[in-house]
C-alpha cells in the first residue's frame, strides 16, 4: 500500500519529534509532506531538514488547504489542538492530535462532535503510553476479572522534575492563557489517560492543588486528588514538579489482590482467598489471607510515539483498531479540569463528567477574561 501523506502543524519539540522518528523509518507506513510554522525559524530549520522534500507554510491553514498531504499531526499549543483539528476534518483530513485533547471540556466536546460527522476520517489522539506493554498487561489482568472488583487504586507520579530555568525559558508554557495548566496539562495527561483506560471514571473528584508552590510559576505544579468510583472503590492520584528523586508508583487493590508497578515490573500480591469470601468464613479475630507475590511476565515492546503514529496510519490505511481514539482524548481531561475545579471551588468535590461552562467561567478569570481560543 502507499504511504500515508503527513503533514505536520507545529515545529516545536513535539512536531520535530514526530519528523525525526519519519527520517529515522521509524514509521514506514508514513512519509511527511508539508510542514506548518508561525515561526519563520523553525520553519527554516524543517526545510533544511527535510530539503526539497518537504514544503514549509507558515500557518496550519494553508497546509491545510494545500493539498499537500492527506494526515495531519496537530502539535501546536494545547490551546489550539480542536480548532486545528476541526479545521483540518473540514478539509477532509485524517487527524492525530498531541496530548492533551484540549484545555476545557466544552472545546473537546464541539471537535468530537464533528469527528462524529466525519466517520470516513481516521481521527486518534497521542496517548503513546497506550503501547507500554506493562499498561496493556494491566488493563487485561484487571478487564479479565483477575482482581475481581477494585477497592482502590493509588499513583503516585512524582517522577516530572522540573528545575526554574525550565521555565525561565519563557514562552507559552506554564501560564494559564499559555498552557492552561501546568503538571496536569504539560506532564500528565499520558497518566491520567492510562489511569481511567485501566481502572475506568471515576464518577466525581476532589484536590488539594498548590499553584507556584515549587517553581516561581502562575500553574499549578503539586497535586494530590482523591476519586470516588461507582461501585464505591476510591482512589488517590498524586503528582508534582518539586520532588527528586520522585517516584512512579501504581498500585490497584482488588478483592483478589493487588497489582503494583513500579521501577518498570510488575507484582501481583494474590490473595489464595479473595477478602471478601475470607471476611465472610473467618472466624479466628485478627488474621488475614495468604498472599502470593507473584512477579508477571510483560512481553513485548514499548513502541511509544511512532507506535501511535504507525497506528494512525495503518487505520487509514488498512482499517485497523486505533489504539487511542479522538473521541477518549476527553476523559483524562474530564478528570484534570475536575481536579482543577475542586480546588477553585475550595476543595469540594465535583461529578463527572465536569461542568464545562463553570469550569471555562473560572479558568477565564484566570486568563484575564478570555481563553486564547
Amino acid at each position: 500500500m502507499n504511504k500515508v501523506k503527513l503533514g505536520i502543524i507545529g515545529y516545536g519539540k513535539m512536531g520535530s519529534q514526530h519528523a525525526a522518528s519519519l527520517m529515522k523509518g521509524q514509521v514506514p507506513e508514513a512519509e511527511l509532506t508539508a510542514v506548518a510554522d508561525t515561526d519563520p525559524w523553525r520553519l527554516k530549520l524543517a526545510k533544511e531538514q527535510f530539503k526539497d522534500t518537504v514544503r514549509g507554510y507558515e500557518s496550519a491553514e494553508e497546509l491545510i488547504r494545500s493539498g499537500s498531504c492527506e494526515a495531519v499531526i496537530i502539535a501546536t499549543p494545547h490551546y489550539y489542538h480542536p480548532s486545528m483539528a476541526i479545521a483540518a476534518m473540514e478539509a477532509g483530513l485524517h487527524v492525530l492530535v498531541e496530548k492533551p485533547a484540549g484545555v476545557y471540556t466544552s472545546q473537546v466536546e464541539e471537535m468530537n462532535r464533528v469527528a462524529e460527522q466525519h466517520k470516513e476520517l481516521v481521527c486518534c489522539v497521542d496517548f503513546n503510553q497506550r503501547t507500554n506493554p506493562l499498561y496493556q498487561k494491566l488493563k487485561e489482568l484487571i478487564e479479565a476479572g483477575e482482581l475481581g472488583q477494585i477497592k482502590r487504586t493509588i499513583w503516585v507520579i512524582t517522577d516530572w522534575y522540573r528545575s526554574q530555568s525550565y521555565y525561565d525559558q519563557g514562552g507559552w508554557r506554564a501560564t494559564w492563557k499559555g498552557e492552561g495548566g501546568g503538571v496536569l496539562l504539560n506532564q500528565n495527561p499520558h497518566n491520567l489517560d492510562l489511569w481511567q483506560w485501566m481502572c475506568g471514571m471515576p464518577k466525581r473528584v476532589r484536590a488539594d492543588v498548590y499553584y507556584g508552590k515549587h517553581r516561581n510559576i502562575e500553574v499549578e505544579d503539586e497535586v494530590t486528588a482523591l476519586v470516588e468510583y461507582e461501585n464505591g472503590a476510591t482512589g488517590c492520584y498524586i503528582t508534582t514538579v518539586g520532588d527528586a528523586p520522585g517516584t512512579n508508583r501504581l498500585e490497584v487493590d482488588g478483592e483478589r489482590g493487588k497489582i503494583v508497578i513500579e521501577g518498570d515490573k510488575m507484582k501481583f500480591f494474590r490473595l489464595r482467598t479473595p477478602e471478601p469470601e475470607f471476611n465472610a468464613s473467618y472466624q479466628g479475630g485478627i488474621g488475614k489471607p495468604e498472599v502470593w507475590e507473584c512477579e508477571i511476565p510483560v512481553k513485548g515492546k514499548y513502541t511509544s510515539h511512532p507506535g501511535i503514529l504507525s497506528n494512525f496510519c495503518d487505520a487509514i490505511r488498512k482499517g485497523s483498531k486505533r489504539i487511542a481514539p479522538l473521541e477518549e482524548g476527553i476523559l483524562g481531561l474530564q478528570i484534570s479540569n475536575g481536579i482543577h475545579l475542586s480546588s477553585w471551588l475550595g476543595g469540594a468535590w465535583v461529578d463527572l463528567p465536569v461542568d464545562g461552562a463553570l469550569f471555562l467561567k473560572h479558568l477565564q478569570e484566570r486568563c484575564g477574561g478570555e481563553v486564547p481560543v
